[in-house]
């Protein structure tokens, strides 16, 4: 029987368990917490089919004055650690010119056309339906000509990719949405996404069906990963585990861990906040403010607002800035009610310059292989590229042409 190490608990370590364990592989799962405590537990909740464009830097003078001037709330940025991301943003910047871009959405998108089948099977087998509901999600445009463009783009997506949608005029939002005021140009409602009402407790749900399935979850220090004789060993709370390979999964900590096996491979860290508010009003749907750069949507503890990115140092404080741009925002469209939490909490995103996730051998150290680099989706693409890894490291022909997100690119 194969063994495996997967360090890191996300929804991107569980879904590679939950198809390693599938096809007959002897899995232990290890984190420094339990499993979906981290970037997982709070993103805004979406599986998101839509989604067959990954985030470009934008290029145009006018967008990027405004980010550089504080402007605009879905980029900022602290002064004092922006040498940190220099080198990152500027490969960033030259990957997100069009034709580069362009090769980046056929990537992405093969990974997305799978992201909902896969979790369908997950949740039917970890009865996590309870979370879940499949009625997509709505992207609200307080500037007319702003939503006029995004049909566009949406109507070539659906030509291309067959992403489902509707759009809905001011009065057709304010009846889908009776709490909001009736001035806005419209929506685009994503009829394909769903959105689950706790994020932490789906990926609990899916390492619950690992353990039940006689997968081994343990805490474990991933930095203190050594190549064996015989393939890796970790140090966790049972003791040194030891297998024939070993996944890392550990989202925008990977490269720190991959950086003394010899292997630089650079992040855009966008580090996002959120709150729970309660007390106010009720949506039926998230909501995505395409104008001010955040979402809020209905969870199990109230309407969570999420932000867009910060770029800031990996140990600085909390400076929710954009979280209290998102909430003045929110309030301007709903009755919002009252923060449910005392503080923000945040978390970050790990993007790869040319917006497609690493994945596959280290190519230098047969046994080690690496799952990470999802941007702002691994939530939605963890199972999927779960299914692609454990398909190569099973010998099996993947389910896709696995090559643009292979490591050697870095």
């Amino acid at each position: 029987m194969q063994s495996a190490i997967i360090l890191g608990g996300g929804m991107v370590g569980v879904g590679a368990a939950l198809h390693l364990q599938r096809r007959g592989w002897a899995v232990t799962l290890v984190d420094r917490r339990e499993p979906g405590r981290e970037t997982s537990y709070g993103n805004a909740g979406m599986i998101q089919a839509e989604a067959v464009r990954p985030y470009p830097m934008p290029r145009d003078l006018a967008t990027l004055v405004k980010i550089a001037t504080g402007r605009t709330n879905d980029v900022r940025y602290s002064l004092s650690s922006l040498h940190r991301h220099i080198e990152p943003l500027l490969r960033y910047w030259w990957h997100s010119a069009p034709k580069r871009h362009r090769e980046a959405i056929v990537g992405w998108a093969r990974l997305i056309g799978y992201a909902t089948s896969e979790h369908d099977i997950l949740i039917r087998e970890a009865h996590a339906d309870n979370l879940i509901r499949r009625a997509g999600y709505r992207a609200l445009y307080r500037d007319a000509a702003a939503l006029e463009h995004s049909v566009k783009d949406a109507e070539q997506d659906a030509r291309e990719f067959g992403v489902n949608f509707r759009v809905l005029s001011g009065s057709e939002l304010t009846k889908a949405e009776p709490i909001l005021r009736d001035d806005l140009p419209g929506a685009i409602h994503w009829l394909d996404t769903w959105t689950v009402s706790d994020p932490g407790a789906l990926v609990t749900a899916y390492a619950e069906l690992f353990v039940r399935l006689g997968g081994r979850i343990v805490l474990g220090d991933a930095q203190s990963l050594q190549q064996t004789a015989t393939g890796w060993s970790v140090d966790t709370d049972q003791g040194r585990i030891d297998a024939a390979h070993a996944v890392v999964t550990l989202g925008p900590w990977s490269p720190d861990l991959l950086y003394k096996f010899g292997y630089r491979i650079p992040l855009v860290r966008k580090r996002g906040y959120h709150m729970h508010y309660s007390g106010g009003a009720s949506l039926d749907l998230p909501l995505v403010d395409k104008g001010n750069g955040y979402a809020m949507g209905p969870m199990a503890k109230g309407i969570r607002i999420t932000t867009g990115a910060e770029l800031t140092g990996p140990d600085a404080l909390a400076t929710p800035v954009q979280l209290e741009s998102a909430e003045a925002s929110a309030r301007e469209l709903i009755d919002l009610g009252k923060r449910a939490e005392p503080d923000p909490w945040f978390g970050t995103r790990p993007c790869t310059p040319d917006m497609l996730p690493v994945l596959g051998q280290a190519p230098r150290h047969p046994g080690l292989w690496m799952n990470f680099g999802h941007g702002h989706q691994g939530f939605t693409l963890g199972p999927a590229t779960g299914r692609l890894l454990a398909e190569i490291m099973s010998g099996e022909t993947p389910s896709i042409d696995p090559a643009p997100y292979r490591p050697e690119r870095f």
